[in-house]
């Protein structure tokens, strides 16, 4: 049964972020359904809207600690991970912990680091652990990563292979603010840097993401997710469906949105409204569809009949 405050926290530490951050409400949501559902979150967009700044300020918000990656093409695993280092006075070797051990990790232009970088991180993001010289360090907990992946400026980059691809429970874009948002973020900058004061704890994440797992997926919510799959993988639109990995993190990413709307249960319009985030950049559509993988998933939504 879902708690009180479980639905009344999370408001609150939207519109906290929505105090500094100047985005749409409707993306604002999906951050936070991608953390309260324990799910990576890959920021597709232009440069200068914001990423940095909402992935620090959900870092603050939640009183958790915040490292920041800067992916270049030089970059090298341990300088992910960390590395051991030998104290020649004690004569013995010391784990040096790298960036990755943070609440939140905000990996920015991932796309620029090497396909061996880029690999660094699947284990963390999978496992909450990291491996270095055969011995397995915990990341701590809450850990969250939200990577960005500049839409523009191609050169020196490396695609990002569907491997990586698919440990993102969703791929979201911010997109430029409209007129009425652009006055205000120039209100903004007239001041100081915008701080943000903790409203939950790390500890208090961690507790509603447990909690979270335990709101109601009725049988025919699970065969809609079920079909949805399906219909990826057998649509003459789709060269490569989407994996089991991506109906689970759907199905937890429909359990947060229902937290957050104060909700017990999930309902066919969590699936609807999440399938397209969740599922998009996790298939790919074929060179003769002449669709894009958003356009795709609507298909697919519009065709897979709805539970009732």
């Amino acid at each position: 049964m879902l708690t009180r405050s479980v639905f009344q926290d999370f408001q609150r530490l939207a519109c906290n972020i929505l105090d500094v951050v100047v985005i749409r409400e409707e993306v604002i949501q999906l951050v936070v359904v991608s953390m309260l559902a324990g799910g990576h979150l890959l920021l597709r967009d232009l440069p200068g809207v914001g990423k940095t700044l909402l992935a620090k300020s959900m870092a603050s918000s939640i009183d958790g600690t915040f490292k920041r990656i800067q992916c270049t093409p030089d970059l090298l695993p341990t300088d992910i991970t960390g590395s051991s280092i030998f104290r020649q006075g004690e004569g013995r070797f010391e784990f040096v912990p790298g960036p990755i051990f943070a609440n939140i990790v905000l990996a920015d232009e991932v796309n620029r680091a090497s396909p061996r970088t880029q690999s660094a991180l699947l284990e963390a993001m999978a496992e909450g652990q990291v491996t270095v010289d055969g011995r397995s360090y915990r990341l701590p907990v809450p850990f969250w990563v939200v990577a960005t992946q500049n839409e523009v400026d191609g050169y020196g980059t490396f695609p990002l292979p569907q491997a990586q691809q698919d440990r993102f429970m969703m791929a979201l874009s911010i997109g430029y603010p409209s007129t009425k948002e652009q006055i205000t973020i120039l209100e903004l900058g007239e001041g100081d840097d915008p701080t943000v004061a903790p409203v939950l704890s790390a500890e208090h994440i961690e507790e509603a993401q447990a909690e979270v797992r335990h709101i109601e997926v009725a049988r025919p919510i699970k065969e809609y997710i079920a079909n949805i799959l399906v219909a990826t993988r057998q649509s003459p639109h789709v060269s490569l469906g989407a994996s089991p990995r991506a109906g689970v993190q759907l199905q937890r990413a429909a359990q947060a949105l229902a937290a957050l709307r104060g909700c017990s249960f999930v309902l066919p319009t969590d699936i609807q409204h999440l399938t397209t985030h969740v599922l998009a950049h996790r298939i790919v559509p074929s060179a003769s569809s002449g669709l894009g993988a958003d356009m795709v998933i609507k298909e697919i939504l519009r065709d897979v009949p709805v539970p009732a």
